[in-house]
């Protein structure tokens, strides 16, 4: 490993734990634990796993008003969703976008009641807070936390496992945010708890002080039916469930119409809102809004066994005459026991059943046009 790479404050018990680690966004990070791939990602849909996610950007931004409002209309001025419309104790998911409508990053933002929690991509962390403080600073205070825990609990038996530990978390749904406390062998830690997660199952965000994420973890490891899961599961996970991972389905050449994200505009951002526009590259998403767009992200199944990855190119018939999009992930898929992928078609072929045509190793492999998710979701409503 280069000497480069940075570490979570989870490295130490990754290793302790038998973990694979490989090089992702900058850090080094468990790719699978001796359970494997497999294994872990059955064991999230069937009871819970514990992912390291600390390498993950949190933000807070507070407004100089003292009013979290305040901070939220000015976060309004980078990201296409309704902020100021957000209760104390929910969080909403956005996307932060450039001049040309493109997507930066997308981001999880939770009104605290006093300030925002932000919580981006590890590989456009620091980016992402450069350009919120160049545009915030004059009416908000930035604060990096780039040092803290972040681990994510995701699974049927997730609430089971944390409610010994965590008790306020029983009453929380799916999007609810609080501060509370976590019981650990040497004592009670103070945590932020989201009811969130990239599996599609129902679980939980937990951050911390650094130093005491691996008090954290090791008191969630302890509870019956949980095991450590690694990145290679994470993202089979977040495939199954439809979601994008950034740098491969959405990035700066996508907009968030032809990502199929439109739902993350609320309607007050939408054109005819009471605060329409008014974000980076707003004319040209409320015209593709408006007008339609040439491409879309759509759900693909495979027929056979093989997976499709990302890059391979899309068809529109099985000879690879009249080329129609690319897949953007792809992998097989195990609660869905087929392969699975997500892509850019062209909008006349990203109708529901429409058949597409991969090209693998020299063949064109049969795909249909399938919704997102892949799989029921169980987020807690």
């Amino acid at each position: 490993m280069s000497d480069s790479l940075q570490r979570t404050p989870l490295y130490d018990l990754n290793l302790e734990l038998g973990a694979k680690m490989v090089p992702f966004a900058g850090f080094e990070m468990p790719i699978q634990f001796p359970a494997g791939l497999m294994a872990e990602h059955l064991h999230t849909r069937e009871k819970a796993g514990l992912f390291d996610v600390s390498h993950m950007g949190q933000i807070r931004i507070a407004a100089k008003s003292g009013d979290v409002k305040d901070a939220a209309a000015a976060l309004e001025t980078l990201v296409p969703a309704d902020y100021v419309g957000l209760a104390a104790g929910r969080q909403r998911y956005g996307l932060l976008t450039n001049d040309e409508g493109g997507i930066l990053d997308d981001l999880m933002v939770a009104n605290m009641g006093h300030d925002l929690l932000v919580v981006v991509n590890a590989g456009c962390k620091v980016q992402d807070a450069d350009r919120i403080e160049k545009a915030l600073s004059d009416r908000c205070v930035v604060t990096r936390q780039f040092d803290r825990g972040l681990m994510a609990l995701q699974g049927p038996a997730a609430e089971a496992a944390l409610v010994p530990l965590c008790p306020a978390v029983k009453n929380m749904r799916f999007m609810d945010v609080i501060e509370t406390e976590l019981a650990t062998a040497t004592g009670p830690v103070k945590v932020t708890v989201s009811r969130s997660g990239y599996t599609g199952e129902d679980g939980f965000e937990i951050g911390c002080a650094g130093a005491d994420s691996e008090k954290v973890a090791r008191a969630i490891l302890a509870q019956p039916d949980v095991l450590p899961i690694g990145l290679g599961a994470r993202d089979s996970l977040r495939l199954e469930a439809g979601l994008c991972l950034y740098g491969n389905d959405i990035d700066v050449t996508t907009t968030p119409v032809e990502a199929s994200l439109g739902w993350a505009i609320q309607k007050a951002r939408r054109e005819g809102g009471s605060r329409e526009g008014g974000y980076p590259g707003a004319e040209v998403v409320l015209k593709q809004t408006r007008d339609g767009v040439s491409r879309k992200r759509v759900g693909l199944l495979a027929e056979g066994r093989a997976p499709v990855r990302a890059g391979a190119k899309l068809f529109a018939d099985a000879e690879g005459q009249k080329e129609i999009g690319v897949v953007t992930s792809g992998a097989f898929g195990p609660s869905v026991k087929a392969p699975v992928a997500m892509g850019y078609v062209a909008s006349d072929h990203a109708a529901l059943d429409t058949p597409v045509f991969a090209e693998l190793r020299g063949k064109y492999v049969p795909l249909h046009v399938r919704a997102m998710p892949f799989v029921a979701p169980g987020f807690k409503r």
